[in-house]
């Protein structure tokens, strides 16, 4: 099936389960959701990875709520991701208000975290990462990742790049607010043009942060 774009039901879908996260709601509405929301999102991944060096993973669309005191069943997003690396690539999500494009990667455990902020506090890879979210941001992009409180042990409160060695991962994301536009098939065109800019920042990552195994 081919990328048509995003109908206005995909996010008015999400709007409801945002007001009714049920069951209930989600059994009258599921259609809308396989047709509106999943299809056209897999078509997107699916039409995007081989450019962008992955194959399209669709997330659960389920709350795992064993441990959490919010039980409800459902997540008001619907996100996909295209593998560049191990636990590295290129972010899609879609909720009721747009959709949000990036991409980075999430430490899987903190020797992964040690290596980051290793090739961070190097001045020639540091510095590299630097000028990549720096026009990143200046591209709309918003820096993200968990940080800790004030800096990890052992770095100076002046480090150059104290921002990115207090976080544990490291993402972006620019959020699209949703529009006619998204419902065409050139949106494709829109979410590749971005992912282009998020390239740099993914090849650094595959480079100095990848998982070793």
């Amino acid at each position: 099936m081919p990328f048509t774009g995003f109908a206005d039901e995909a996010f008015t879908f999400y709007e409801g389960l945002r007001a009714d996260n049920s069951k209930t709601y989600w059994t009258k509405h599921k259609e809308i959701y396989e047709s509106a929301v999943r299809a056209p999102m897999l078509a997107l991944l699916e039409q995007l990875a081989p450019e962008f060096g992955g194959d399209p993973v669709m997330f659960r669309p389920y709350r795992d709520v064993r441990f959490s005191k919010d039980k409800s069943p459902y997540k008001t997003a619907q996100g996909g991701f295209v593998e560049a690396s191990g636990g590295v690539g290129y972010y899609l999500q879609l909720d009721a208000e747009g959709v949000l494009v990036g991409g980075g990667f999430h430490a899987r455990d903190r020797e992964q975290t040690a290596r980051y902020r290793s090739a961070v506090d190097d001045a020639t890879t540091g510095g590299e990462l630097a000028r990549i979210t720096t026009a990143l941001e200046k591209a709309g992009f918003e820096v993200g990742g968990d940080q800790v409180r004030t800096r990890p042990r052992g770095v100076a409160p002046d480090h150059p790049r104290l921002d990115l060695m207090r976080r544990e991962f490291l993402t972006v994301g620019r959020q699209l607010p949703a529009s006619p536009a998204m419902a065409s098939k050139a949106f494709a065109t829109s979410v590749k043009k971005d992912w282009k800019s998020v390239r740099p920042l993914i090849e650094w990552i595959s480079e100095h942060v990848a998982p070793t195994t």
